[in-house]
């Protein structure tokens, strides 16, 4: 689930810097939040919530 979102947040992220200038600082701070928490928790070895 968090990585589908990871994908989802990178792809729109791209569309944003590129298609959508306006909208990409929005998407590239939901972005960078998403990759802080996936390394958290791939840090701290939680299990996926599922």
């Amino acid at each position: 689930m968090l990585w589908t979102l990871a994908v989802i947040l990178l792809i729109a992220w791209l569309l944003g810097a590129f298609v959508f200038p306006v909208a990409g600082s929005l998407i590239h701070i939901l972005l960078v939040i998403a990759v802080v928490v996936v390394l958290y928790r791939v840090i701290t070895g939680r299990r996926p919530i599922a």
